[in-house]
């Protein structure tokens, strides 16, 4: 970890020699881009799936060559096959060999996947004989299934540590991490952390909003890169997963004003308790690696619900893409024939973690006064806005090609906040200067509908009490997300269209 993060010290070297630190700050993240991140818990959980398969195959393979050729079909096996292969996942589980450092070096950890199969084979041998079943299951059976099953497995895991020695070389199961703090309370913290060698934690830097001697410009051979408002501007650049905060939670005030300035960031927040004077339970604390710490913010949406907002997005998307066909079609031939100009609108709007993302909708105003950076809001009886494009507008149907965003592009949800204009204003101030924290509602990915919208909080933002209020519901659905509340948002939608008083 050490070397990375010197190499990036490199290119920050500079920060006190003249130069911008938010220019050397840009320069340093460019050797950092990576890949798309790769969740170790959806690894874990894949693999756990992919496990009970083998398992059920082997025995079941086994079954077949040698039980059904003699006595034909047994029921009692098709029952047992699978109960043990399950059994066998949570035995596994128990022996903590589903994580990325087992999957890394399995015949490290082999001894544990033998100990663990022993004990599932050590049960069904117990329930067999309390049960009186010792003539209903083959002993050979037995016997080559817990010889062929071991070997499978271990066969599999070393399979699999060649992709995960590969994805962990490209940096896909990384916590690109950053460090909060300075002295030697921080200086403990990288020790701890370059002392696990199984751990995921990659740091990149050290941010401190102090520049004294409390603060040096290198802490265990990591940078400092600059103050938190210059950690925002990273993060915006760099994937960033985990900041850890090295200061004593005595420090109230100076936390809270860093928390406020990065709890708009789609990323975990955590409080290092090792120099901690107060002790707790150890159920009380979290723990990276073997480091404690306290939870102070969680990624709104991470893991497993990723996957399933991503399925949800791609399965429902293409089907509602599929039944509104013939109804876009037929808006798109209302605009070609009603005003000169393209059918479709692009526009650049903010997208999760302040991305700029092209959505698309239908036109619905005349072509020479389109503002694609919404500069100027549409009002009541606004001139710009064409006669079909007054009725698409206030039916919300100019949003259906948002649908293409979804399912091709990936860069919106079907439920989320709704995506702003770059230069969208409320009272001729922009929005992020009208609300406090207004970059929060960016730390999932923005959709074509959300709570805003079915609570009656579309259409015109012409005063500030209006943004306000579609920000708090924003952060409403982050704080709450659920695939449920998703569901409940996409059903209400069509509902909530009756209401057109303020979209014009």
């Amino acid at each position: 970890m050490g070397d990375n993060a010197k190499t990036s010290g490199e290119n920050t070297s500079a920060l006190h020699d003249g130069a911008s630190p938010r220019l050397v700050l840009a320069e340093s993240t460019l050797d950092l881009q990576p890949g798309k991140a790769v969740s170790p818990v959806v690894i874990a959980g894949l693999w756990r799936l992919a496990e009970a398969f083998i398992i059920t195959l082997a025995g079941a393979a086994i079954y077949g060559l040698y039980i059904y050729q003699q006595l034909g079909w047994q029921p009692a096996y098709a029952v047992a096959i699978p109960l043990i292969a399950l059994l066998a996942i949570f035995t596994l589980q128990a022996f903590d060999v589903y994580n990325i450092g087992v999957f890394r070096a399995p015949l490290l950890h082999s001894a544990r996947i033998l100990a663990a199969w022993t004990l599932v084979f050590l049960i069904a041998f117990a329930v067999v004989f309390f049960l009186k079943l010792e003539g209903v299951f083959s002993r050979v059976f037995m016997a080559t299934w817990y010889g062929a099953g071991l070997v499978v497995m271990i066969l599999a895991r070393v399979l699999l540590s060649f992709k995960v020695r590969s994805m962990t070389r490209k940096g896909l199961l990384d916590r690109r991490t950053a460090i909060v703090g300075g002295g030697e309370a921080a200086e403990k913290l990288l020790k701890t952390l370059q002392e696990d060698r199984q751990s995921d934690i990659r740091v990149f830097g050290v941010f401190d909003d102090r520049w004294d001697e409390r603060s040096p410009d290198v802490l265990a051979g990591y940078p400092k890169l600059g103050n938190v408002e210059d950690l925002v501007d990273y993060a915006r650049h760099a994937r960033l997963d985990l900041v850890i905060f090295a200061l004593p939670i005595t420090a109230e005030t100076r936390l809270l004003q860093m928390l406020k300035k990065l709890w708009v960031l789609p990323i975990d927040i955590r409080l290092a308790a090792h120099t901690q004077k107060l002790r707790f339970r150890p159920r009380n604390y979290s723990y990276i690696g073997g480091l404690p710490v306290f939870d102070m913010v969680d990624k709104p949406i991470a893991d497993w619900d990723v996957v399933l907002k991503w399925l949800f997005d791609k399965v429902i998307g293409s089907l509602m893409l599929i039944a509104l066909a013939p109804v876009m079609l037929i808006v798109a031939l209302a605009i070609k024939f009603n005003s000169k100009g393209p059918v479709f609108f692009r526009q650049k709007r903010y997208g999760f973690n302040n991305e700029l993302i092209e959505v698309l909708k239908f036109r619905s105003m005349y072509t020479e006064v389109s503002d694609a950076t919404a500069a100027k809001l549409v009002t009541r009886n606004d001139p710009r806005v064409t006669s079909v494009g007054q009725f698409i507008r206030k039916t919300s149907l100019d949003e259906l090609p948002q649908l293409f965003n979804v399912v091709f592009r990936g860069n919106l949800s079907l439920v989320g906040p709704r995506p702003h204009a770059v230069h969208a204003k409320a009272e001729d101030r922009l929005y992020d200067q009208v609300v406090d924290g207004y970059f929060a509602r960016h730390r999932v990915k923005p959709g074509i509908t959300g709570w805003a919208q079915i609570n009656g909080w579309r259409g015109e933002t012409d005063t500030e009490e209006k943004i306000q209020r579609r920000v708090d519901c924003d952060l409403h659905y982050i704080e709450n997300w659920s695939l449920w509340f998703d569901i409940e948002i996409l059903a209400k939608t069509p509902f909530s269209l009756i209401k057109t008083e303020n979209a014009y």
